[in-house]
């Protein structure tokens, strides 16, 4: 299941699916910036920013290690 919206913070590392990497499931790692969807869940991923300035949406969560 793909992580809710409680569970999204700026600051903490996902793996996202851009909008032109849907068909091909390419995920992008990096750490976010801003939550761009405004539901508490959406059945293809909350929408977030990186700090790149990469938009997608989020498949998963990066282990933090700890």
């Amino acid at each position: 299941m793909k992580p809710l919206l409680k569970e999204l913070r700026p600051g903490i590392k996902v793996c996202i699916v851009q909008k032109q990497d849907q068909r091909t499931g390419k995920i992008t790692e990096g750490t976010v910036a801003d939550i761009l969807t405004k539901s508490s869940s959406h059945p293809h991923g909350i929408k977030v920013r990186l700090t790149t300035g990469e938009v997608g949406r989020v498949e998963k969560l990066v282990a933090s290690g700890i």
